[in-house]
């Protein structure tokens, strides 16, 4: 497949709408076209040891979940390590995507993986349509009378940029025959619409402003909320954690009033950094790779256990099955493997 078609493919198995605002995601460098993608190669961070393994293994496209390049680059040079990582992709003609937090929102994405148990789970921050259900963020509708007085109320009303969805219908208010105007209009035409409407006291008093809101998207969004069938110990739920992540330690935080054997009904989950995420959920336990300090007080307070397994190794299990689901969304045609060399930096000695 050319890079084209499978970039195209990743952005449909993963919208990039998704993800955060702050985030940098996507094709994040590309060699001179054409390109042609015979070799996918995954990994959780692309660090110069991983690096090196993609292009011992004739990888032409990495997708990297963490983006490589997040803070913009002024120069590239041989001087930084990142800035290597570019030089490298581009010498050996390797294509670097990353999704990150497109990962975190899809249904059965990053969170999904953290735990395994028998649970129902939704969302703890519902992800919403990329756009409005229509045009604009507003909807005005005022009525007026039927008169060459509406008609140059509406003849300015067109003048003013980013309005949509104009639209005249004839109404009966109180035994009164007379015309209901609706329009959509982003918020800065909403201020022209308001200032023009102000204008005569009896449009303006007769008018209703509605907010526009995207509608959520089922099953999608960051974090889960994840309520077990039946209740564990927390105890048992670390076993668990251990086996499923294949860790021999993690770090624990026992909620006030709760102990080792106090039942968890509801955790709630977030790969990566859960802090921003999980903060102010009402749960049992939040179980992710790493909180604030302070954040973990303030769980702790609340009579919230917690469960720190490092950033990474909450991410780095997704791939396995990342590279299944993507074979069968590109069909087969590429060849697609996990790093063995990515690894999270941190250890216990």
């Amino acid at each position: 497949m050319n890079l084209g078609e499978v970039v195209s493919a990743l952005n449909d198995f993963a919208s990039l709408s998704l993800a955060e605002s702050w985030d940098n995601v996507g094709l994040l460098v590309e060699p001179s076209p054409p390109h042609t993608v015979n070799t996918l190669f995954l990994t959780n961070d692309l660090t110069e040891e991983v690096m090196e393994e993609a292009v011992q293994k004739a990888a032409d496209l990495i997708l990297s979940y963490h983006p490589p390049i997040f803070t913009p680059l002024k120069r590239v040079t041989w001087k930084t390590w990142k800035e290597r990582l570019v030089v490298q992709a581009l010498e050996h003609r390797i294509g670097i995507y990353s999704p990150h937090t497109a990962y975190d929102a899809i249904p059965h994405g990053q969170s999904c993986t953290v735990f395994s148990g028998a649970c129902t789970s939704i969302p703890l921050h519902p992800s919403t349509a990329p756009s409005y259900p229509a045009e604009g963020t507003h909807r005005v509708e005022f009525c007026a009378d039927n008169n060459e007085h509406l008609d140059t109320v509406l003849s300015k009303i067109k003048g003013i940029q980013e309005i949509s969805c104009l639209s005249t219908l004839p109404a009966r208010v109180e035994g009164e025959e007379q015309t209901r105007v609706s329009l959509s209009c982003s918020q800065k035409a909403l201020l022209e619409v308001v200032a023009l409407l102000s204008q005569n006291s009896l449009l303006y008093h007769k008018t209703e402003i509605l907010v526009l809101q995207k509608p959520l998207l089922p099953h999608t969004g960051m974090g889960r909320l994840c309520t077990l069938s039946e209740p564990v110990s927390l105890s048992d739920i670390i076993k668990r954690i251990k086996s499923h992540l294949k860790l021999p330690h993690v770090r624990l935080a026992v909620g006030t009033g709760k102990t080792l054997e106090s039942p968890v009904k509801k955790a709630a989950l977030c790969a990566g950094s859960g802090s921003s995420v999980l903060k102010g959920m009402e749960a049992d336990l939040y179980l992710t790779g790493e909180m604030s300090h302070h954040d973990v007080l303030d769980a702790v307070a609340n009579g919230i256990s917690v469960i720190l397994c490092e950033h990474s190794n909450t991410e780095r299990g997704f791939l396995l099955e990342l590279r299944d689901m993507l074979a069968i969304h590109l069909q087969n045609k590429i060849n697609i493997i996990v790093s063995e060399k990515d690894r999270d930096p941190l250890q216990v000695a």
